[in-house]
């Protein structure tokens, strides 16, 4: 029954080509559940057999993820804080902790959506904290970009080193190369966030002058 799926999904993807790629890959990217462990790898499949470019597999798979991404964005923008300011007290979010959330947005919203691309569930909500606390539009769309071209890339190259290796594409191999992806991304994202906080630190120390 897998195996039926898998061929089902590399045919269908391989008809949909590189637009499919972008329409999917914005579904997965907004809250629409479309995992991207079941668009790219098959991209990066076809890249190893020779029937799509890797590079535009890749390029279309972070085009669709700033666009599903962007959805959010706006989403929460234009309607998601005049919701919390009129209901977020019944849900025990006072007007106060909404302040003291856009501050850490504020401060720290380029490494949060960055990271935060890069694992389940979170990538497809970062954005919404993103647009809600007005990050700027440039360093949005630049920090969405390098996390999902990371975590595309990731994904691709799974698909392209089974396709040129194993052959076929099969469900239990791509669950064990994504889960293992996942284990190397999680302390590498910790190693990250403590530079970034460590730089952050030593950045403030050194700007404020002495008493």
């Amino acid at each position: 029954m897998l195996k039926g799926f898998i061929d089902w999904l590399l045919q269908t993807l391989l008809a949909v080509g590189y637009p499919g790629i972008v329409a999917l890959m914005a579904m997965e990217s907004s809250i629409l559940p479309v995992p991207s462990e079941l668009v790219m790898p098959p991209a990066g499949y076809w890249a190893a057999k020779g029937e799509m470019s890797f590079a535009l597999a890749l390029l279309s798979g972070v085009i669709g993820s700033i666009i599903g991404a962007l959805a959010n964005y706006y989403g929460a923008r234009l309607i998601g804080r005049p919701l919390l300011q009129r209901y977020g007290k019944y849900v025990l979010l006072s007007e106060q902790n909404l302040q003291r959330s856009e501050r850490f947005f504020a401060q720290h919203g380029e490494i949060s959506t960055l990271i935060g691309r890069l694992f389940p569930v979170i990538r497809h909500l970062i954005s919404i904290p993103a647009g809600l606390h007005g990050m700027p539009l440039p360093k949005f769309i630049l920090y969405t970009a390098v996390g999902a071209g990371l975590w595309c890339a990731i994904l691709t190259w799974i698909g392209y080193f089974l396709g040129q290796h194993e052959g076929v594409l099969r469900s239990e191999d791509l669950h064990r190369y994504v889960t293992w992806a996942i284990t190397v991304l999680i302390p590498l994202s910790i190693i990250t966030v403590i530079v970034y906080v460590m730089r952050r630190r030593r950045g403030a120390g050194g700007g404020s002058s002495p008493v």
